[in-house]
């Protein structure tokens, strides 16, 4: 008894001393990976502005705006309103989901045109009439027309008549690109670290307006969304002792919604259509001098922008680069319009001049 006493009293002390090494060593690398994860979630907080709420029950609110919608619902009033059709605004991509989503879910959405009439409804420029649902609507006024025929007793039936566009709108989206920039940064240290991860997406919509008498484009805009995803992540990865493995990890992922890339897209081609309507006289303001407004005037800008600016440097186009084609340089010049002539274009065997950058700008 008295041996084992001798033999148990310091084994059991000893076991107390490990244990405590270890909580210590448990108890530290679990403390930091848990401050960077709250320093992580309030980083979040900041930029979603929208955090995880506690009861996941949420109500059905109002589809969020952007600026590019506030834009929209103040532009200055017409002179009048142009009466539009839309008979579809599809998608024209062509792109579906990747694996693991199912094959027939599309990668955009396929209500744009009900975003389009949305847009010119708010716009207040734009008197939309139904062209999308006209069977349905064509059903319903037969339904009526029989209604009112027995009731008068087999008379004529007296129904007005449809109304009649004069602009006829069209488009649709042209393009999804996926992975346009994708990247990232991390850290670790003795099996402790974060990382971030970023990817964009791009998707862009083309908006025609059309005379229906003659046939004439009027006008035609693109424009182009960036679609952001991004994924934070922490987690501990450590052995704390002999076969003591400590391992923890937290994080987010937020990827920005296609469908509201896409409205915000159709608004802000909206906005561009009527603005430059308004500077080729295809419609007019109620007021001109509402030509100098804040919001004609920034759009007016951009467009002003896209006509100057210079093209994209060569390593967006090695081909372009290697071959030393046609753009007033040699292969291999890394920005061949520096210093070079003007690269012209060929119509139909004639040669003429690009615009120049210094040319009197609308």
């Amino acid at each position: 008894m008295t041996l084992l006493s001798r033999w148990a009293l310091p084994t059991y002390k000893s076991q107390s001393a490990v244990t405590t090494v270890i909580s210590e060593k448990f108890l530290k690398p679990l403390l930091l990976a848990t401050a960077i994860a709250a320093f992580l979630s309030g980083c979040a907080a900041t930029v979603d502005r929208s955090p995880v709420p506690a009861d996941p029950q949420i109500p059905a609110k109002l589809t969020p705006t952007s600026g590019t919608y506030q834009d929209l619902v103040n532009l200055p009033p017409p002179r009048g309103k142009v009466l539009a059709a839309v008979y579809g605004f599809r998608d024209q991509t062509g792109q579906y989901k990747k694996h693991p989503h199912s094959n027939f879910s599309t990668a955009v959405t396929q209500g744009a045109g009900s975003m389009l009439v949305r847009a010119m409804l708010e716009s207040g420029w734009f008197v939309p009439v139904e062209r999308e649902g006209l069977q349905d609507l064509l059903t319903e006024r037969k339904i009526i027309r029989a209604a009112l025929k027995q009731k008068n007793g087999n008379g004529e039936a007296s129904l007005p008549s449809l109304m009649s566009a004069n602009v006829l709108l069209e488009g649709g989206i042209v393009a999804y690109d996926t992975n346009v920039m994708t990247g990232g940064a991390g850290a670790r240290y003795f099996g402790i670290g974060a990382s971030d991860l970023y990817r964009m997406d791009q998707v862009t919509i083309s908006l025609r307006a059309v005379d229906i008498r003659s046939g004439r484009v009027l006008k035609n805009v693109f424009t182009t969304k960036t679609i952001y995803s991004y994924e934070v992540d922490v987690g501990v990865f450590r052995f704390v002792s002999f076969k003591r493995l400590l391992e923890a990890e937290a994080g987010f992922t937020r990827n920005e919604p296609a469908q509201l890339c896409v409205m915000e897209a159709i608004e802000s081609a909206m906005v561009h259509l009527i603005v430059g309507g308004i500077k080729d006289n295809l419609w007019q303001l109620a007021n001109a001098d509402d030509i100098n407004s804040p919001v004609v005037q920034a759009y007016l800008g951009d467009q002003r922008e896209l006509r100057t600016q210079r093209a994209l440097p060569t390593p967006f186009f090695p081909l372009a680069a290697d071959a030393g084609l046609e753009t007033g340089g040699g292969a291999g010049d890394a920005y061949p319009w520096e210093g070079a002539s003007q690269p012209s274009y060929s119509i139909a065997g004639k040669s003429d001049p690009a615009p120049s950058s210094s040319s009197s700008q609308p």
